[in-house]
């Protein structure tokens, strides 16, 4: 390692800060804790969480920099020094901090408005019937496992299980810092190629399943919908949970009449929870949907609008004749499908965040 290695981290690290805007969030962070410490910032529980975890947020981000810039600061002074038995340590820890800033600099491509929300998921099977549905629970599976490797909570908020296998479609929350900022690569129609476990003469079939990911919103977003607007249905749940779910019809269904978007809730203990819950996914799909015709007049200007809907496959995951995942908007490709089903999406994540900046 040389001086310049460490003035070119120098400039890397004060590049990063200035994409960050750390001075605007040193402001934001002092207007968050003069919000915590009024009176009554307890009174409502939720918005008092969301606030104390976005202050912790940006502090830790802002004291990561500061911790980096000190470093780095530091060992320059040191490598001023004509003493050689430093060489070797100034060398290690100069690795150490490329390495530590490499990583933290991911968050560069992390600064979407929602992208440190939580985040819902939904998983519907295309046209195939048991096959599709299979692949809806393969999908389901890879998301699960990456979320579990990130460290996130993962809860299954409704679902329609195949007849034989499978799902026909599933919802889950996935509660974690920058889970949507990680999980939107994976939004759009999923391909699967390979030999059929439910074909007694193993023959290779396509199999297609729809993810959709939507940022969950917090109560500073404001979403208004009027009650003349919905139309809302109980019925009886078939979720897991205890044996008063089962029994009452605690299971909720609110439509969006002006746009026809169904939301269903199930899983939780009462109908009210169900109620507030579905509120809150219809909530996020109208935001989606706002943001999406907005992305679609910015794009259709470029021609290059492509909606999530079946036929406009984002990724294919081939199986057999041979083994590759492709992603057909990144054009990342790996030749390990079964490492990527298993929840290694880094790297199809990374590509995206990248993809969409240039």
């Amino acid at each position: 390692m040389s001086v310049e290695d460490l003035h070119e981290l120098q400039s890397k690290i004060k590049d990063t800060k200035k994409l960050l805007n750390i001075d605007d969030l040193q402001k934001k962070l002092e207007r968050l804790a003069e919000e915590m410490n009024a009176q009554d910032f307890w009174s409502n529980q939720e918005t008092a969480q969301v606030v104390s975890q976005d202050y912790q947020d940006i502090k830790k981000e802002i004291e990561k920099f500061a911790d980096l810039e000190k470093r780095t600061n530091d060992l320059l002074e040191l490598s001023q020094s004509d003493d050689n038995s430093l060489v070797s340590e100034i060398d290690q820890q100069t690795k150490s901090l490329q390495k530590e800033f490499a990583d933290y600099e991911f968050l560069v491509l992390l600064s979407g408005p929602y992208d440190k929300n939580n985040v819902i998921l939904s998983i519907h099977a295309g046209a195939g019937g048991t096959e599709a549905q299979d692949w809806a629970e393969m999908l389901l599976r890879m998301i699960t496992r990456f979320s579990d490797k990130m460290g996130w909570q993962t809860r299954i908020l409704d679902e329609s299980r195949g007849a034989e296998a499978g799902y026909k479609s599933v919802m889950l929350e996935i509660k974690g810092r920058f889970a949507y900022g990680y999980l939107k690569s994976e939004h759009g129609v999923h391909r699967l190629v390979r030999i059929s476990p439910f074909d007694a003469e193993k023959m290779r079939h396509t199999s297609f399943a729809l993810i959709e990911v939507l940022p969950e919103l917090d109560d500073r977003v404001k979403i208004e919908i009027d009650p003349k607007d919905i139309r809302i249905d109980t019925f009886m749940s078939g979720g897991k949970g205890g044996q008063s779910v089962n029994t009452t019809y605690s299971a909720v269904r609110i439509v969006h009449i002006p746009t026809n978007i169904s939301v269903s809730c199930q899983n939780e203990r009462s109908q009210q929870q169900n109620k507030d819950t579905a509120m809150k996914i219809l909530q996020s799909k109208l935001n989606a949907l706002e943001e999406e015709k907005k992305a679609k007049e910015r794009l259709e200007m470029r021609g290059e609008y492509k909606s999530a809907e079946w036929g406009n496959q984002i990724r294919s995951y081939v199986l057999h004749p041979y083994h590759l995942v492709k992603d057909n908007r990144t054009e990342y490709e790996s030749a390990d499908p079964e490492s990527v089903l298993e929840g290694e999406l880094l790297p199809l994540s990374e590509a995206y965040l990248k993809w969409i900046k240039t």
